[in-house]
């Protein structure tokens, strides 16, 4: 075979590396070949056993390991919590059955054809009990994430890889010990209920306070990869296989990572762009081309092939009798398991790795080179049989007119967030993204943002701080790839100018930051947003947030009698669901018991996955009991009304002082839905926010003025002794 001179010079390795990550995926994305395979190639053609170019030396065992690790760790972060927890009874009965059955056939045949010992075995039965789900973004694709098939898969795959892991674990284990002792597992169970434990408590707190004291998304990157290798650290320490801590921080840390944010956006970049491609590369030198042309791996190859599609595809048989499904239910289900990359590649590494007593490798260059060849044909084939069944169930959905998503289909929003210094524009452009539905930013009719500065000057005072501001909210956007509209206005006052913007580009909603009170009179939302009330029609959410929104850990919505015969109900709600969706927190919706089954229907029909609650309120009087109820982590929402509009009442011209007075401390969001008809000029309307000396104040209002008044003295205790009193919701 044709080699070439060892590149030892660094500079030359890194150049190479680059040239390899930026040329597969550019090459095989005209074949329809996964990425994958072609970093898995390349490092078969560069490495020993190829051309010789370069060399397995330690920067490809550092950087191997850890992409490892960073391979593992976005498997957990990017999992949907709630689709865990919403299907986990079926979706681990379906995972039981993809992880035993593969497992056990696996290791018996391995033992009785391959010849392994049991350990050795247990751990290629591993191997064939995990799968990735590669072709997911196929039954994406075709919009068919919400089937149920396609959930099973997803919380299959978790339990699947969890198994395989621990079975990983546990091989490694008494592999160190030299024999199976009930007293060591025993110790290592024990050893991992208190890692765990220790992970779970210790994590969120410390991140919850990292996030509220350092805002910086750089110092917050590196922290979150120092959590992760520390995990993985831990993991590694007490017996267990790094790339457990790994992928069990990434569970850990899922809540605070939200899909949306720009923190997620660079943590992918980097994974994908440099650590994942350098371990796959790694992988790929490992191969022997020379031991693959023999028969003795032809044969193992065979036999593992057959092992691993029969077993995924005997688990889908079951589980599509159990739940009753169809046969494209059935090839849906074993298209999107029967894929070995992730898992397989960290099993297969490690076993090549590990030495026996007698200094040969636990697993040889006949199964390691075998299991890549797996990995090679079962990334070809899940593609193929996913998008084959995901088309026949696209099509009968179809046919049916049962497709939820064509039915919900409409004309994307258009969000609109006036900024008027730097400070604020990152954290609303922020709430903006976690507000926008994960789908909207795709196809023709996709959902739009646009942050606008209104300046009455032409100073270089003011164009300098405008332009700042417009910067760092595309800059924010573009962090999770979203185009993001710039305007910057010269205008008579900034509320001209922003109705001026509504109605130039058909704005639905309106999202800014709440007024800071600088005088006595100054009333609490301030003349500005006053105004803006009087003048248009459209949704507009004025927020105030003390901690880092993706640092809420409830979002607790009061929502006045007859809000759902408002224009604008299902607009808000959906945003606020696609807030809490993407904050991975549950949400407690206060409203009469009328609206309950309401929210529910919208909800499920607009296929918002979150864990939502409901307690009945009758009327104001429960509004302002929730003042003492409201932690410093919620964020506590108050859906209002303008005047005139159906679920205005005489009550709302006092929730002003109320939120200002019983409201001060907590993270507030108060959200005017979109009502229909004409915008009413500001000298007609009646300001429902104006709080006038010389109005009679709601008799309702002023009888509880005298029991919050009672309340404070336990509300004040409350708040800092005793939060489990604040929990009754």
């Amino acid at each position: 075979m044709l080699t070439l001179a060892i590149v030892t010079e660094p500079v030359t390795i890194f150049f190479i590396v680059l040239v390899i990550i930026l040329l597969a995926p550019v090459l095989l994305t005209k074949l329809h070949i996964p990425h994958i395979i072609g970093m898995i190639v390349a490092g078969v053609v560069v490495g020993p056993y190829g051309l010789d170019i370069l060399d397995s030396d330690s920067s490809f065992k550092i950087f191997g390991q850890v992409g490892l690790l960073y391979l593992m760790f976005l498997a957990g972060l990017e999992i949907d919590m709630y689709r865990l927890k919403l299907n986990f009874k079926r979706g681990l009965v379906f995972g039981l059955l993809t992880f035993f059955i593969p497992m056990i056939i696996g290791a018996a045949a391995s033992m009785v054809l391959l010849n392994l010992q049991l350990t050795t075995a247990a751990l290629l039965g591993s191997m064939f009990a995990s799968h990735t789900l590669i072709a997911y973004p196929i039954a994406a694709r075709f919009g068919i994430t919400k089937n149920q098939a396609v959930v099973i898969a997803v919380v299959g795959t978790i339990i699947a890889v969890i198994g395989a892991l621990l079975v990983l674990g546990t091989v490694v284990n008494i592999h160190q010990v030299g024999s199976f002792e009930i007293s060591e597992q025993l110790k290592l169970l024990g050893k991992m209920a208190v890692y765990c434990i220790g992970v779970l408590y210790v994590y969120p707190r410390l991140t919850r306070w990292f996030f509220k004291n350092y805002s910086d998304k750089v110092t917050q990157f590196v922290f979150i990869l120092a959590l992760v290798f520390c995990s993985a650290w831990l993991s590694n320490a007490i017996g267990l296989e790094a790339v457990l801590g790994a992928f069990f921080a990434g569970l850990v840390l899922n809540r605070y990572v939200p899909s949306g944010s720009s923190l997620m956006g660079r943590i992918e970049f980097v994974g994908n762009a440099l650590f994942i491609p350098y371990f796959l590369i790694g992988v790929g030198m490992m191969i022997n081309l020379k031991v693959i042309g023999n028969t003795d791996t032809l044969i193992a190859t065979a036999y593992m092939l057959v092992i691993a599609l029969v077993t995924k595809w005997l688990a889908a048989w079951i589980a599509q009798r159990i739940y009753g499904m169809n046969g494209d239910s059935r090839r849906l289900l074993f298209g999107l398991t029967t894929a070995h990359t992730a898992v397989a590649l960290a099993v297969v590494t490690i076993g090549y790795n590990m030495l026996n007593s007698d200094g040969t490798r636990m697993m040889d260059e006949t199964i390691l080179n075998g299991t890549i060849l797996v990995i090679l044909i079962t990334c070809a084939i899940a593609p193929v049989v996913t998008a084959t069944a995901a088309a026949r169930i696209k099509i009968d959905m179809l046919d049916k007119g049962d497709d939820e998503e064509e039915k919900s289909r409409k004309i994307g929003d258009k969000m609109l967030v006036p900024i008027a210094n730097p400070m604020t524009a990152t954290p609303l452009v922020e709430l903006a993204l976690y507000m926008m539905s994960a789908d909207d930013s795709d196809g023709p009719e996709k959902s739009q943002i646009f942050a606008l500065h209104v300046r009455n000057d032409n100073t270089p005072t003011s164009k300098a701080i405008g332009r700042n501001s417009l910067d760092l909210a595309r800059e924010t956007a573009a962090a999770v790839d979203i185009d993001l509209t710039p305007i910057e206005r010269y205008d008579l006052n900034t509320i001209t100018g922003i109705v001026n913007v509504i109605e130039e580009r058909d704005i639905n909603g309106v999202i800014l930051g709440m007024h800071r009170k600088t005088a006595v009179i100054d009333s609490f939302f301030g003349s500005k947003i006053d105004q803006l009330l009087k003048t248009t029609n459209r949704m507009v959410v004025i927020s105030r947030c003390y901690i880092p929104i993706n640092t809420i850990t409830r979002i607790v919505v009061f929502v006045p009698e007859k809000a759902e015969f408002e224009t604008g109900f299902r607009r808000w709600l959906v945003a606020i669901g696609n807030l809490t969706r993407q904050l991975g927190c549950r949400i407690i919706f206060c409203c009469h018991s009328t609206q309950h089954k309401l929210i529910e229907a919208i909800l499920r029909r607009e296929r918002i996955g979150i864990r939502s609650e409901y307690r009945q309120v009758d009327d104001y009087d429960d509004f302002i009991l929730l003042s003492n109820r409201i932690l410093d982590d919620d964020l506590f929402v108050v859906i209002s009304s303008r005047a005139n509009a159906v679920s205005y009442s005489s009550a709302m011209t006092e929730m002003p002082s109320f939120l200002q007075k019983y409201f001060s401390n907590n993270n507030l969001m108060v959200i005017y839905p979109e009502q229909f008809g004409d915008d009413q000029s500001a000298e007609t309307f009646v300001d429902p926010l104006s709080s006038d000396i010389t109005t009679t104040p709601s008799p309702i209002l002023v009888k509880l003025r005298g029991i919050i008044s009672s309340l404070m003295g336990i509300k004040k205790r409350g708040r800092h002794n005793n939060r489990r009193d604040k929990i009754e919701l």
